[in-house]
């Protein structure tokens, strides 16, 4: 009998541990395939976003961030409606105002961190965005309670240095600025990471509170962002100018368009990453997603590199290496 009991034991002990092993896989896999999608859909985005604000309209350029953004969130919107209206999720119990507040820091993040290239060079902003993660970690413990290993602070920091140290363009001989301080630029910046930060901790709250399914957190958050937008565009008279760019250049719209549908598609591995995995991990993908992007041409196209880049892709690789084994959050009590 005490034979027949440990045989059971021991059979529910493998059994249990297939179940685990498998679930690991399943995760790892989904995640590679979210990755994946967020890396090529916003490649693409990356591309026609230039097209659109750096192509030549015969005098004119495009300056019309507001409408660009405005018409992304609707494309967003129904195409996260139209996946709802097909999968039926069930019921759902988030928050409105978490939605709201959510909406308004994703905004707010987005057009603070845009307006901040009127202040300091492209470079600058490149390095402060790679620090995404940090933000969102640390307002993800103070906020949205989250608990992570030590361990995991030291991971994300070596992805964050070693994104940066690749990322980092040496300047050209040029004057030196005497006495510069912190302006008006590096401002918008802080101001944007804090938003990032505070975007990450609301997610997390409807991750663990209400379980919020992806495309739930998608339409919503875009619709919230189309509400605060249009009042924008009305308010500030952009709508009106941008219906005559429109006019004049119709070829925009075209534009426009390929570039939502290249962000809707993107932002719905985001959010699935956001859901499954957290806003951290998810902060972490698309920070590391440029440095593969230019990582990629410099394989495939022989592009040399310094010797500080490869020192940075090895901190990125051992960092993603070491998180991924042994940087797993803690379960909250």
């Amino acid at each position: 009998m005490i034979k027949d009991t440990t045989v059971v034991e021991i059979t529910k002990g493998v059994t249990l541990q297939t179940e685990r092993t498998r679930s690991m896989q399943s995760n790892s896999r989904n995640l590679a395939i979210c990755a994946v999608g967020i890396f090529v859909c916003y490649f693409y985005y990356g591309i026609l976003q230039e097209t659109i604000t750096k192509g030549q309209y015969g005098e004119e350029k495009f300056t019309y961030t507001l409408a660009l953004v405005f018409v992304q969130c609707i494309i967003n919107a129904l195409f996260s409606r139209g996946v709802l209206v097909f999968t039926n999720p069930g019921h759902d119990a988030t928050s409105t105002s978490l939605y709201a507040i959510c909406s308004i820091t994703y905004l707010g993040a987005m057009l603070a961190s845009n307006h901040s290239l009127q202040h300091v060079t492209y470079p600058t902003q490149v390095l402060a965005k790679s620090v995404k993660p940090i933000p969102v970690m640390i307002l993800g413990v103070l906020v949205a309670r989250k608990r992570y290993p030590l361990a995991k602070y030291f991971f994300v920091l070596m992805i964050v240095i070693g994104v940066a140290m690749f990322m980092y363009k040496d300047k050209k001989p040029a004057k030196a600025v005497e006495g510069h301080t912190i302006g008006f630029g590096e401002v918008l910046l802080l101001v944007s990471l804090t938003l990032d930060g505070l975007t990450g901790a609301s997610q997390d709250r409807m991750r663990s509170d209400y379980q919020t399914k992806p495309h739930n957190m998608m339409m919503n958050v875009n619709l919230w962002s189309i509400l605060w937008l249009a009042i924008s565009l009305i308010i500030s008279g952009e709508g009106l100018e941008f219906l005559g760019f429109a006019q004049r250049h119709p070829v925009v719209l075209l534009y426009m368009l390929s570039f939502s549908v290249a962000s809707a598609l993107g932002q719905n591995f985001i959010f699935m990453t956001v859901t499954s995995f957290g806003p951290l991990t998810c902060s972490i993908v698309t920070t590391t997603r440029k440095f593969f992007t230019i990582l990629g041409s410099v394989l495939i196209f022989g592009n040399p590199m310094l010797s500080r880049q490869w020192l940075g892709t090895i901190l990125v690789f051992i960092g993603l290496g070491l998180d991924s084994r042994y940087g797993k959050e803690k379960k909250n009590k």
